[in-house]
């Protein structure tokens, strides 16, 4: 989107970016060099050849299939806290020890964090495969299919061995190689021919797509493939298809025409134990419309709940031969499919489906694709997976659930051929829409490599995040019984009408859907790439705004019970899969969120920044009333009427393990910021006495702000007087960078002094940047003014990856785009090629071996330094809306 932007503004940005090219010339040692390839080059140490693979992009995640990470970190144990801390939490683990047997061993559910089995680090991941919210298939760097999430939201972390590509090279006849494309020595199917060397692959990953590069050893051929899936900006159809593309791009680089086949095989199931539950069964395939055949092979996984069908499927074409087994056992030594292969280079494909599996079996399947390649030459293979499981249930089985796909394949479970069909008409319209979205930022000479790879990887958990996406049912009211007339929403509004709803779990350990304090963050990748999907997601939290459940719970923190659900506060998230979302909110329970200080805060800069970038001025008149409510409902926590809210002396807000108490940096910032836009808003709408109350709260409240944390350099933690209470906290200016991200902070409504900002950050930067890690593993969250960490709290040493990135934008847009990208490098630096989490970004890490919460949703924030880099953003501006302001008004 355009971002307003003054002639001086222009001018620093063209200055920040020479700034930053001319810093390797000058050889500055404070500051990386950010195109330095030192960390790519260790991950491709270990690859031998020189191909470089067919028409693989030079800027991505790339990993020699040989690479061993030497960084070995552990997840956040008891043994890792501080004595003091435990002493202060030991009440908590005593509640959550009692809570956490009767949910698991009695109930027989799944806590929405489960404090003793923090998921270890498989330095294994890479681009999950599918589109949006239809469940996800994540495929491992070295090949694997290793992550499973097609029960709504619930994980499986499974490598499926006999799930694998196999290649067959024939000349004259004659099979001269056969070979799995897997580095594995598995015990099991010991008739095939495993170990591929992996110093002769790699692997590249720039999501929506992935390339594996495979140069076959003393044959002189090298293999392609790509993965395509159709993740796609401002596409809401094909965007939520549960497919994915396989092209194999096949070079005889030889003086003779071979003959190549390409074997695709799954078993039925992901390897959790009902792949040996019965009845699973197989069947061939053929669907012919509009000129174009697939064939392939039906997987039906009938399970009682969430039955699901996979399909290998590739498209018929007279220069291509497809074979097929319908069904194998892939236990034993599999030896017959292999020499079925390798007889011929095609398999038997028999007729008719197969028998039913017996419990305890489990059942396989296997698609050959076999095409002629010219001496020198160059040809390829396609094949397609889907996954369909149309109606999904939660865990708690009340409700049935409509895929967003079904809207256009049915609710039947019979979708897969079609499917398959069209994404092997149509991935190439795919990969054009992918090219043309991504090739401004990669054609950027301006922007480093690394900062373009972590842009588009990072993207992963759009898709990856336990993404649901459904229809939104015919007797749904979203609104929480609080009609228009009332202050409240339309039953259905046309938005989550039209385009479904959407949830996304805060990460994949920590099982809440759209935690919204940590949504706040992570939300400038959908409202800029699928803000129709940001905008449902902001109606439906609307909705629960105005609902109240009385039902009283234990909070796990202080043992005191409370109301699960305050009516005008904004809920901490919509609900845990394995109980039943969008009907039971607030999943969390370790504190009353009610009395949280930041959520109604984040409501409110969330709907001005979402109308900002999108125009869409029903939006804004729809969120008016319930911006008010929350705003009213915040305003009890000015205790003393100075027009600035107070902390309560606990963690109340995202950083929940931090203590804040009184007026702070970061709550403090987040209320000024949003009465500034309560005043812009009121403006905009023509609410005079709404902008007049606003107006003269913003006045006070600035005031105090100032007068209460400014020490000179920066904002204090908190002004409770506490020692600790004057920490540098990286993350100070959340309030002023939504601000500046909101096209506000300037002019007659500048609440912060950009003096004092500039300051700050520049605190920030010192401090907290270059002064822990050797100033090369991001910023971490708080910083005492003598140099080292503040190590008050577990969190306030960490390095939380998703606030680095809004830091880093906050940089760009107000102080440099050389210290915002170098802040931000040291988090990629260290997640993606030190620590081997890529796939699987933490929530958090420590400076030396410790991180929290795997596969997390909020360095999805990253985009917001893509807003604030990009001066003119034509490219990510929706289209405007037809209504006006002057129709709002009125």
């Amino acid at each position: 989107w355009k971002i307003p932007v003054t002639s001086f503004g222009s001018w620093f940005y063209a200055q920040a970016r020479l700034s930053f090219a001319q810093c390797s010339r000058k050889g500055d040692t404070r500051i990386m060099d950010l195109n330095d390839s030192t960390s790519l080059a260790e991950l491709m140490a270990s690859y031998q050849p020189s191909d470089t693979g067919y028409r693989v992009p030079k800027d991505g995640w790339r990993i020699c299939l040989a690479h061993e990470f030497k960084e070995k970190r552990t997840p956040l144990q008891a043994k890792n806290v501080s004595l003091s801390d435990i002493v202060k939490h030991i009440g908590l683990g005593l509640r959550y020890l009692k809570w956490w047997y009767k949910k698991t061993q009695v109930e027989k559910k799944a806590p929405f964090i489960d404090m003793f089995r923090a998921l270890p680090l498989r330095q294994i991941y890479g681009a999950p495969l599918g589109g949006i919210g239809g469940g996800t298939i994540t495929r491992g760097w070295k090949g694997e299919f290793c992550r499973w999430q097609l029960n709504p939201g619930m994980y499986h972390y499974k490598t499926v061995i006999a799930d694998q590509f196999t290649v067959c090279l024939r000349r004259d006849s004659r099979t001269i190689y056969q070979q799995v494309l897997s580095t594995e020595h598995p015990h099991t199917m010991q008739g095939w021919n495993w170990g591929y060397c992996g110093e002769y692959a790699f692997y590249h990953a720039l999501y929506p797509r992935a390339w594996s590069v495979y140069h076959l050893p003393g044959q002189n051929v090298t293999l392609t493939c790509r993965q395509v899936s159709p993740v796609i900006p401002h596409d809401y159809k094909d965007s939520s298809l549960p497919v994915a593309v396989f092209v194999w791009d096949i070079e005889n680089k030889n003086d003779y025409a071979l003959d190549v086949s390409i074997m695709f095989t799954m078993v039925n199931g992901s390897g959790h134990k009902d792949d040996k539950s019965g009845g699973h069964w197989n069947e061939p395939f053929n669907l012919e419309k509009e000129g174009e055949s697939v064939s392939g092979v039906l997987l039906h996984h009938c399970t009682p709940v969430n039955p699901y069908t996979l399909c290998l499927a590739a498209r018929k074409q007279s220069d291509r031969e497809i074979s097929y087994q319908t069904a194998f056992s892939p236990e034993g030594t599999c030896s017959a499919l292999w020499s079925d292969l390798i007889n011929n280079g095609r398999l038997d494909s028999p007729k008719g489906p197969s028998p039913p599996t017996q419990k305890g079996e489990k059942v396989a399947a296997a698609l050959a694709v076999g095409c002629s390649v010219a001496a020198q030459g160059h040809n390829c293979v396609e094949f397609s997976l889907v996954w369909d499981m149309p109606k999904m249930t939660f865990g708690s089985r009340e409700k049935e659930h409509m895929r967003r796909y079904t809207r256009y394949y049915g609710t039947n479970g019979d979708a897969g051929p079609s499917l398959s069909h069209y994404a092997l008409t149509h991935y190439k319209d795919w990969e054009k829409s992918i090219e043309e979205w991504q090739r401004p930022i990669l054609e950027d000479s301006a922007l480093p490599s690394w900062y373009k790879s972590a842009l588009f990887n990072e993207l992963y958990f759009v898709v990856d995040g336990g993404t649901v996406w459904v229809e939104l049912p015919e007797d749904c009211d979203v609104s929480g019984g609080l009609r228009p007339q009332e202050g409240g929403l339309p039953a259905q509004p046309p938005i989550i009408k039209e385009y479904g709803r959407f949830a996304y779990l805060e990460g994949q350990e920590y099982r809440m859907y759209n935690t919204y304090d940590v949504h706040f963050y992570a939300s400038f990748a959908l409202i800029m790439l699928w803000p129709k999907l940001a905008l449902s997601l902001q109606y439906d939290i609307a909705g629960s705004v105005v609902q109240h459940d009385p039902t009283e719970r234990m909070n796990l923190m202080t043992g005191r019970c409370s109301a699960v659900k305050t009516q005008n506060v904004v809920p901490h998230d919509i609900g845990d899969p394995d109980d039943e979302p969008w009907t039971r909110a607030n999943a969390y329970q370790i504190y009353d969120t009610a009395d949280w200080k930041d959520l109604n805060l984040k409501f409110v800069l969330q709907v001005y920044r979402d109308y900002h970038l999108t125009q869409d001025t029903q939006y804004l008149q729809d969120m008016w009333p319930i911006c008010q409510a929350v705003m009213e409902a915040e305003l009890k926590f000015d205790k003393d009427g100075d027009g600035l809210i107070e902390n309560s002396g606990y963690a109340d807000q995202t950083y929940d393990g931090w203590t804040v108490t009184g007026p702070s940096a970061y709550c403090g910032g987040l209320w000024i910021a949003s009465v500034c836009v309560m005043c812009k808003m009121a403006q905009l709408l023509k609410r005079d006495s709404v902008y007049e109350r606003y107006r003269d709260i913003l006045e006070r409240g600035s005031a105090a702000f100032d007068k209460l944390l400014w020490n000179g350099k920066y904002y204090n933690y908190d002004s409770s007087g506490r020692s600790l209470s004057n920490s540098i906290m990286s993350d100070q200016c959340a309030g002023y960078w939504f601000l500046r991200a909101s096209g506000l902070g300037n002019g007659e409504l500048q609440p912060f002094p950009k003096e004092k900002i500039r300051s700050a950050l520049k605190s920030v930067f010192d401090f907290n940047v270059m002064s822990f890690g050797g100033g090369q593993m991001g910023a971490v969250n708080g910083m005492r003014p003598e140099g080292v960490p503040d190590r008050s709290s577990i969190q306030s040493d960490e390095v939380w990856v998703g606030v680095v990135y809004g830091l880093a934008a906050t940089m760009i847009h107000e102080v440099s785009t050389e210290e915002g990208l170098h802040t931000a490098e040291g988090c990629y630096r260290t997640v993606w090629e030190r620590a081997g989490m890529a796939f699987q970004t933490p929530e958090a890490y420590c400076e030396k071996g410790i991180y929290r919460s795997l596969g997390y949703m909020r360095p999805l924030s990253i985009w917001a330094m893509q807003l604030a880099l990009d001066k003119t953003g034509q490219s990510y501006r929706p289209r405007q809306p037809s209504n006006s302001l002057d129709t709002v008004a009125q």
